[in-house]
Protein backbone atom coordinates (compact mmCIF):
# COMPACT_ATOMS: atom_id res chain seq x y z
CA UNK A 1 0.00 0.00 0.00
CA UNK A 2 1.05 3.34 -0.72
CA UNK A 3 3.27 4.92 2.25
CA UNK A 4 3.90 8.79 2.79
CA UNK A 5 7.79 8.75 2.91
CA UNK A 6 9.64 11.98 4.49
CA UNK A 7 12.24 14.16 3.15
CA UNK A 8 15.16 16.53 4.11
CA UNK A 9 16.48 18.84 1.33
CA UNK A 10 19.64 20.72 2.18
CA UNK A 11 20.49 23.77 0.65
CA UNK A 12 23.96 25.60 1.64
CA UNK A 13 23.81 23.33 4.93
CA UNK A 14 19.98 24.83 5.60
CA UNK A 15 17.13 22.56 5.54
CA UNK A 16 14.99 24.30 2.58
CA UNK A 17 11.99 23.67 0.24
CA UNK A 18 13.02 25.18 -3.32
CA UNK A 19 11.31 24.69 -6.87
CA UNK A 20 13.85 22.50 -8.13
CA UNK A 21 13.80 23.61 -11.93
CA UNK A 22 15.47 27.15 -10.32
CA UNK A 23 18.85 25.41 -9.22
CA UNK A 24 21.74 26.64 -11.16
CA UNK A 25 25.64 26.85 -10.73
CA UNK A 26 25.09 30.97 -10.29
CA UNK A 27 21.96 30.60 -7.87
CA UNK A 28 20.54 33.33 -10.19
CA UNK A 29 17.09 32.85 -10.15
CA UNK A 30 16.87 30.40 -7.06
CA UNK A 31 13.13 30.21 -5.81
CA UNK A 32 13.02 29.42 -2.18
CA UNK A 33 9.55 27.78 -0.65
CA UNK A 34 10.79 27.52 2.79
CA UNK A 35 14.04 28.25 5.03
CA UNK A 36 13.72 25.90 8.26
CA UNK A 37 15.15 26.96 11.50
CA UNK A 38 15.51 23.76 12.41
CA UNK A 39 18.68 21.52 11.91
CA UNK A 40 18.99 18.31 9.58
CA UNK A 41 19.34 16.19 12.68
CA UNK A 42 16.45 17.81 14.59
CA UNK A 43 14.43 16.14 11.34
CA UNK A 44 16.34 13.06 11.65
CA UNK A 45 15.20 12.83 15.45
CA UNK A 46 11.79 13.48 14.31
CA UNK A 47 11.49 10.95 11.43
CA UNK A 48 12.56 8.18 13.86
CA UNK A 49 10.52 8.98 16.29
CA UNK A 50 7.59 8.39 14.51
CA UNK A 51 9.17 5.54 12.54
CA UNK A 52 8.93 6.76 9.23
CA UNK A 53 11.87 4.45 7.56
CA UNK A 54 12.81 5.01 3.84
CA UNK A 55 13.00 8.51 3.91
CA UNK A 56 15.64 10.54 1.51
CA UNK A 57 18.30 13.30 2.65
CA UNK A 58 19.28 15.57 -0.85
CA UNK A 59 22.00 17.74 -1.12
CA UNK A 60 21.28 20.36 -3.79
CA UNK A 61 24.74 21.56 -4.21
CA UNK A 62 27.71 22.57 -1.82
CA UNK A 63 28.32 22.97 1.27
CA UNK A 64 25.77 20.17 2.50
CA UNK A 65 27.87 17.22 4.23
CA UNK A 66 28.20 18.01 7.43
CA UNK A 67 24.54 18.63 7.88
CA UNK A 68 24.03 15.28 5.34
CA UNK A 69 25.77 12.95 7.96
CA UNK A 70 23.66 15.02 11.12
CA UNK A 71 20.88 13.84 9.99
CA UNK A 72 21.75 10.39 9.22
CA UNK A 73 23.48 10.05 12.64
CA UNK A 74 20.10 11.05 13.87
CA UNK A 75 18.33 8.04 12.20
CA UNK A 76 20.93 5.21 11.38
CA UNK A 77 19.41 3.19 9.14
CA UNK A 78 16.28 4.97 8.28
CA UNK A 79 17.52 7.56 5.54
CA UNK A 80 18.92 7.42 2.26
CA UNK A 81 21.34 10.14 1.34
CA UNK A 82 21.04 11.77 -2.55
CA UNK A 83 23.29 14.80 -4.14
CA UNK A 84 26.32 14.34 -5.67
CA UNK A 85 26.74 10.98 -5.28
CA UNK A 86 30.02 9.13 -6.69
CA UNK A 87 31.46 5.45 -6.46
CA UNK A 88 33.98 7.76 -4.87
CA UNK A 89 31.58 8.90 -1.28
CA UNK A 90 29.12 5.98 -1.84
CA UNK A 91 30.34 3.98 1.16
CA UNK A 92 31.41 7.31 2.70
CA UNK A 93 27.95 8.18 3.25
CA UNK A 94 26.73 4.24 3.96
CA UNK A 95 28.83 4.03 6.79
CA UNK A 96 27.64 7.23 8.30
CA UNK A 97 24.21 5.87 8.71
CA UNK A 98 22.50 6.28 5.22
CA UNK A 99 19.96 3.24 4.60
CA UNK A 100 20.48 3.67 0.90
CA UNK A 101 22.66 5.86 -1.01
CA UNK A 102 20.56 7.84 -4.46
CA UNK A 103 22.18 8.19 -7.59
CA UNK A 104 20.94 10.71 -10.33
CA UNK A 105 23.41 12.58 -12.53
CA UNK A 106 26.66 10.83 -12.07
CA UNK A 107 24.62 8.30 -14.46
CA UNK A 108 25.13 10.29 -17.19
CA UNK A 109 28.24 11.60 -19.31
CA UNK A 110 28.35 15.18 -19.64
CA UNK A 111 26.50 15.18 -22.86
CA UNK A 112 23.47 13.61 -21.08
CA UNK A 113 24.11 9.82 -22.52
CA UNK A 114 23.09 7.15 -20.23
CA UNK A 115 26.10 5.21 -19.13
CA UNK A 116 25.95 1.38 -18.42
CA UNK A 117 29.71 1.46 -17.50
CA UNK A 118 29.08 4.33 -14.72
CA UNK A 119 25.92 2.53 -13.66
CA UNK A 120 28.36 -1.03 -12.92
CA UNK A 121 30.76 1.45 -11.20
CA UNK A 122 28.06 2.46 -8.47
CA UNK A 123 26.98 -0.89 -8.07
CA UNK A 124 30.85 -1.97 -7.13
CA UNK A 125 30.74 0.67 -4.92
CA UNK A 126 27.26 0.66 -3.05
CA UNK A 127 25.91 -2.71 -4.20
CA UNK A 128 22.95 -3.13 -5.88
CA UNK A 129 20.87 -3.60 -2.71
CA UNK A 130 21.83 -0.27 -1.20
CA UNK A 131 21.25 1.35 -4.16
CA UNK A 132 18.56 3.85 -4.99
CA UNK A 133 18.33 5.45 -8.76
CA UNK A 134 16.89 8.70 -9.05
CA UNK A 135 14.81 9.17 -12.49
CA UNK A 136 13.68 13.14 -13.02
CA UNK A 137 11.16 12.52 -15.41
CA UNK A 138 11.08 15.75 -17.51
CA UNK A 139 7.23 15.37 -19.96
CA UNK A 140 8.22 15.57 -23.16
CA UNK A 141 5.73 14.69 -26.47
CA UNK A 142 5.87 10.85 -25.96
CA UNK A 143 5.65 10.54 -22.11
CA UNK A 144 8.59 11.55 -20.36
CA UNK A 145 12.45 11.77 -20.41
CA UNK A 146 15.28 11.81 -17.60
CA UNK A 147 16.73 15.31 -16.99
CA UNK A 148 20.29 15.18 -15.09
CA UNK A 149 22.25 18.45 -13.49
CA UNK A 150 19.64 19.92 -11.30
CA UNK A 151 16.89 19.01 -14.01
CA UNK A 152 18.70 21.65 -16.71
CA UNK A 153 19.70 18.99 -18.97
CA UNK A 154 17.85 16.48 -21.05
CA UNK A 155 19.19 13.09 -21.30
CA UNK A 156 18.99 10.48 -23.72
CA UNK A 157 17.26 8.00 -21.42
CA UNK A 158 13.09 7.69 -22.13
CA UNK A 159 11.13 6.50 -19.16
CA UNK A 160 9.98 3.11 -20.89
CA UNK A 161 8.83 0.24 -19.44
CA UNK A 162 11.78 -1.16 -21.07
CA UNK A 163 14.04 1.59 -18.93
CA UNK A 164 12.51 0.74 -15.62
CA UNK A 165 12.64 -3.04 -16.04
CA UNK A 166 16.69 -2.92 -17.06
CA UNK A 167 17.30 -0.24 -14.11
CA UNK A 168 15.25 -2.19 -11.66
CA UNK A 169 17.32 -5.38 -12.34
CA UNK A 170 20.52 -2.76 -10.54
CA UNK A 171 18.83 -1.15 -7.76
CA UNK A 172 16.86 -1.63 -4.90
CA UNK A 173 14.33 1.56 -5.62
CA UNK A 174 13.99 4.06 -7.70
CA UNK A 175 12.85 7.87 -6.51
CA UNK A 176 10.95 9.39 -8.81
CA UNK A 177 10.74 13.62 -9.13
CA UNK A 178 7.87 15.06 -11.37
CA UNK A 179 9.89 17.71 -12.49
CA UNK A 180 7.59 19.73 -14.21
CA UNK A 181 5.52 20.19 -10.97
CA UNK A 182 8.17 19.81 -8.40
CA UNK A 183 7.93 22.07 -5.49
CA UNK A 184 5.15 23.95 -7.19
CA UNK A 185 2.30 22.84 -4.91
CA UNK A 186 -0.05 22.68 -8.15
CA UNK A 187 -1.18 18.42 -7.71
CA UNK A 188 0.91 15.69 -8.93
CA UNK A 189 1.51 14.46 -12.40
CA UNK A 190 -1.61 11.62 -12.34
CA UNK A 191 -0.04 10.23 -15.57
CA UNK A 192 3.52 9.98 -14.92
CA UNK A 193 2.07 8.06 -11.09
CA UNK A 194 -0.55 6.08 -12.59
CA UNK A 195 2.46 4.69 -15.59
CA UNK A 196 4.94 4.19 -12.57
CA UNK A 197 2.24 1.91 -10.79
CA UNK A 198 1.82 -0.30 -13.89
CA UNK A 199 5.16 -0.66 -14.63
CA UNK A 200 7.85 -0.73 -11.85
CA UNK A 201 8.64 -3.95 -10.39
CA UNK A 202 10.59 -2.22 -7.56
CA UNK A 203 9.51 0.12 -5.05
CA UNK A 204 9.46 3.59 -5.44
CA UNK A 205 8.62 6.93 -4.32
CA UNK A 206 6.80 9.99 -6.41
CA UNK A 207 7.82 13.39 -5.32
CA UNK A 208 6.49 16.13 -6.98
CA UNK A 209 3.41 18.80 -6.85
CA UNK A 210 1.70 16.83 -3.66
CA UNK A 211 -0.04 19.81 -1.83
CA UNK A 212 -3.08 18.20 0.34
CA UNK A 213 -3.87 15.09 1.35
CA UNK A 214 -5.93 13.73 -1.70
CA UNK A 215 -3.10 13.74 -3.99
CA UNK A 216 -1.77 10.90 -1.36
CA UNK A 217 -4.87 8.99 -1.47
CA UNK A 218 -4.94 9.73 -5.41
CA UNK A 219 -1.39 8.24 -6.02
CA UNK A 220 -2.64 5.33 -3.45
CA UNK A 221 -5.76 5.04 -6.17
CA UNK A 222 -3.84 5.42 -9.09
CA UNK A 223 -0.98 3.23 -8.51
CA UNK A 224 -2.80 0.87 -7.05
CA UNK A 225 -1.15 1.36 -3.24
CA UNK A 226 2.47 0.78 -5.74
CA UNK A 227 4.24 4.19 -5.23
CA UNK A 228 4.45 5.93 -2.08
CA UNK A 229 4.60 9.73 -1.84
CA UNK A 230 6.43 12.57 -0.40
CA UNK A 231 5.71 15.73 0.51
CA UNK A 232 7.76 18.68 0.40
CA UNK A 233 6.94 22.92 -0.24
CA UNK A 234 3.32 22.07 0.82
CA UNK A 235 4.06 20.05 4.49
CA UNK A 236 3.53 22.06 7.43
CA UNK A 237 7.02 21.09 8.70
CA UNK A 238 8.40 22.95 6.12
CA UNK A 239 5.71 25.98 6.15
CA UNK A 240 3.13 24.56 3.82
CA UNK A 241 -0.67 24.95 4.76
CA UNK A 242 -2.09 22.22 2.51
CA UNK A 243 -0.94 18.84 4.15
CA UNK A 244 -0.30 18.21 7.82
CA UNK A 245 2.28 16.34 9.33
CA UNK A 246 0.25 14.62 11.84
CA UNK A 247 -2.45 13.56 8.99
CA UNK A 248 0.63 11.97 7.27
CA UNK A 249 1.30 9.75 10.04
CA UNK A 250 -2.30 8.65 9.96
CA UNK A 251 -2.64 7.64 6.65
CA UNK A 252 0.11 5.46 7.15
CA UNK A 253 -1.70 3.88 9.95
CA UNK A 254 -4.34 3.22 8.20
CA UNK A 255 -2.87 2.16 5.09
CA UNK A 256 -0.07 -0.36 6.98
CA UNK A 257 -2.79 -1.89 9.24
CA UNK A 258 -3.90 -5.37 8.80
Amino acid sequence: MTRFRPCIDLHSGQVKQIVGSTLSDTGAGLKTNFVSDRDAAWYGELYQRDELPGGHVIMLGSNNELAAKSALAAYPGGLQLGGGIRPCNAEEYLTAGASHVIVTSYLFEPDGRFSETRLQKMIDAAGKERLVIDLSCKATADGWTVAMNRWQTQTDLHVTPETLRHLASHCAEFLIHAVDVEGKCEGIDEALVSFLGQHSPIPMTYAGGIHRMADLHRIQELSSGRVDGTVGSALDLFGGKGVLYTDCLAFNRRTLSP
